[in-house]
């Protein structure tokens, strides 16, 4: 069969310029990208169901004759027809309707109605059906209907008169078949995608709408090989830079002068991760290393030991943090231990403004400022530094892939920084082999000796008297506890109390307490001075949004109650509940749930409540949101699979990376065209 060559989709019957572009800025401006737009699922027009055969929910084909036609005034205004297929009949109701609409639905109109079937006061109906008149016998279609994904302006029957026409190309020429002929899973490429176009009548709907069937598996596993090789591809363009060698020996004394300067030894999984990074800091060659560890396993004490690594070589270190307040958490802790080694320390941040920030700039233009430490202030213009020699980014998913290259070319060295990438939410191991493969990952897998487990506990709301009752007993005997919100405004909509609300309640229910509140639409300088005083023991109950979410380190805090905790997704619980149980003593958090709960909402929290290992609760998070959602916004563009799903289609991953290990040893071309065909220029921006 003859290679299909890149036909640009103006060729096609009713692509004008204008639905070209459109097409264009939802990535399509090949007919080869219409083959693998997939659709997301069918619709059963094979066959036309009898009226009173209908069952409520179903989404049916039916055949009837117009007995009337007319607008009813209920709660809303409506247009509604009656029709009879000689078994039985239909309501048809139409809340968005014309003149020229009720015109057409005249008593004794013969018509074809697609919908899907609810149960009304009068029998069954079907909300705004899709219709049409038949002035003669009309075929039902041969095959499944397929539902494309869309955007706006592009409607169904577009999609579907387009990736017709592209099958109509792939009978006379095919994408080539790039994976091993013993790989593909008794599919050809092009069997694949004229099966998931168009399948067949009696086509298993339940494995197609599951993603498990063999022609959906043949392109998700060819689909996860082009990922894999793309990270693979940016790991080997990493090696190939330069960057400087950060040399052990000289790092030593700062070392031990830094641990011997702690009230506690760091556990083996601290050790053993800090001899992994000052191995890479001493090779020539950029390291790139994601260091996972749980909410207090003491990623911060790692980071600093491999900045004095890079200091005691003579160059600079940035940390960057993507809030204010976990930013300001790190100057806390690298001032206080940083001082003592006579390290110059700089901060910025968006509050650094007028002669403080010249002040600061210079200071790390100069090379005076041997740790640099802020927020997004960092990638600004007027940031230079002298010799940037290592870069740490803490919950690096929260930054985009510009904006770590944007700091990386402030470097002032000829080679590159090394990259030390921190998360306090553990990726998955079946993710992290799809989503990080062009990184080396270091697990901390122990939590610091005699840090006792948070104790989880679900709440109904109305019980709220006694969650107050129990702050109350925990502050005034000498605690200290959060109340998180998840809106700082009133929304009747979502039935959440708000921040602000919420403050002010509880400090009415405890006027002998000191309650203070910190929100995302506070000033900086407003939110850091209610943080400090909550520090310093100041106040006794914090009332805040999710702000808090990560940074925020207070021993003295033992009770975390979280609001409406099932608008949250597990990998921010989890988090939330990491800001207690940091010092000695049992530390508690109540999840203080609205009822009913959604199906989700409870496996979510029953989640929570099972455990407090992150690694099995982002496995969890995976399970239930996806990948996407897990990762954040990388903005690599890596996770945005067309078909491929995790975890449903976790079983292939160790074939992926057998098949791309056997690839990769093969010719080069190939590789280039996989990847271009189902990452495009995406995989550019990959592990920068």
């Amino acid at each position: 069969m003859a290679v299909l060559d890149p036909i640009p989709v103006t060729a096609l019957r009713g692509v004008g310029p204008r639905l070209a572009q459109q097409l264009a800025d939802y990535g399509i401006g090949q007919v080869e990208d219409l083959l693998f737009h997939l659709p997301l699922r069918y619709q059963d027009r094979t066959r036309i169901t009898p009226i009173a055969a209908l069952q409520e929910g179903a989404e049916v084909t039916v055949e009837g004759e117009v007995r009337l036609a007319d607008i009813v005034y209920g709660r809303r205004r409506s247009l509604v027809a009656r029709i009879q297929d000689g078994s039985g009949s239909l309501t048809l109701r139409f809340f968005h309707f014309s003149a020229a609409q009720k015109n057409q639905l005249q008593p004794g109109t013969r018509l074809r109605c697609f919908g899907q079937v609810r149960r009304g006061g009068a029998g069954m109906e079907i909300f705004h059906p899709e219709y049409r008149a038949l002035n003669e016998p009309l075929p039902v279609a041969e095959t499944l209907t397929p539902v494309y994904p869309t955007t706006n302006g592009i409607g169904q029957n577009q999609w579907r008169k387009l990736c017709s026409q592209a099958l109509q190309y792939l009978e006379r020429a095919a994408p080539p078949d790039l994976l091993p002929a013993s790989t593909r899973l008794h599919f050809s490429l092009a069997a694949a995608l004229r099966y998931l176009h168009a399948p067949p009548p009696d086509a298993p709907l339940a494995q197609l709408l599951a993603g498990t069937h063999p022609a959906q598996l043949r392109l998700a596993l060819e689909e996860l090989v082009a990922h894999n090789l793309s990270l693979l591809r940016l790991r080997e363009r990493q090696q190939t830079r330069t960057a400087p060698a950060l040399r052990q020996d000289r790092a030593q004394a700062l070392q031990h002068a830094l641990l011997a300067s702690l009230p506690f030894t760091p556990t083996g999984a601290q050790q053993r991760v800090m001899a992994e990074i000052a191995t890479d800091l001493a090779r020539p060659v950029p390291m790139l290393r994601l260091v996972q560890g749980d909410v207090g396993s003491g990623k911060t004490l790692v980071a600093a030991h491999a900045a004095l690594q890079a200091i005691a070589n003579g160059y600079q270190v940035a940390l960057m943090a993507p809030t204010e307040i976990l930013a300001e958490q790190h100057r806390l802790n690298f001032a206080a231990w940083f001082e003592a080694l006579d390290i110059g320390l700089e901060w910025l941040s968006g509050r650094v403004k007028g002669k403080a920030r010249k002040a600061a700039t210079a200071g790390i233009a100069s090379g005076e400022a041997a740790m640099v430490i802020g927020t997004h202030a960092l990638f600004q213009e007027d940031v230079a530094f002298h010799r940037l020699g290592l870069v740490i980014v803490d919950e690096q998913h929260k930054f985009g892939v510009h904006q770590r290259l944007a700091l990386s070319q402030k470097a002032g060295i000829a080679g590159h920084p090394h990259q030390l990438v921190l998360t306090a939410t553990p990726i998955p191991r079946t993710l992290s082999m799809v989503a990080y493969a062009d990184l080396d990952c270091s697990v901390i897998d122990e939590l610091p000796p005699g840090r006792e487990p948070v104790t989880t506990l679900l709440i109904d709301s109305q019980r709220r008297e006694q969650v107050v009752a129990r702050v109350a007993k925990a502050c005034t005997g000498g605690r200290q506890a959060y109340w998180v919100c998840t809106l700082i405004e009133e929304s009747d909509a979502l039935q959440a109390q708000a921040a602000e609300a919420t403050a002010q309640r509880l400090q009415e229910a405890l006027p002998e307490l000191s309650i203070g509140l910190v929100h995302g639409r506070m000033k900086p300088v407003e939110k850091a001075a209610v943080m400090s005083a909550f520090k310093a023991g100041e106040v006794a109950l914090l009332v805040a949004t999710t702000v808090i979410e990560v940074g925020v380190d207070v021993a003295n805090a033992s009770l975390m109650i979280i609001e409406n905790p099932e608008r949250l997704g597990l990998a921010q619980l989890h988090q939330l509940r990491g800001r207690v149980g940091r010092g000695g003593g049992a530390s508690h958090c109540l999840l203080l749930y609205q009822s009913p709960l959604s199906r989700s909402g409870r496996q979510r929290l029953t989640a929570m409540r099972e455990s407090n290992d992150g690694f099995y609760i982002a496995e969890k998070d995976l399970e239930l949101r996806g990948p996407g959602e897990v990762l954040g916004t990388r903005q690599t563009g890596l996770l945005a699979f067309r078909i491929a799903e995790l975890p449903t289609h976790n079983h292939l991953l160790e074939q992926v990376q057998a098949i791309a290990a056997i690839l990769q040893q093969g010719d080069p071309a190939v590789v280039d065209e996989l990847i271009q065909r189902w990452t495009g220029t995406r995989q550019q921006f990959g592990g920068v």
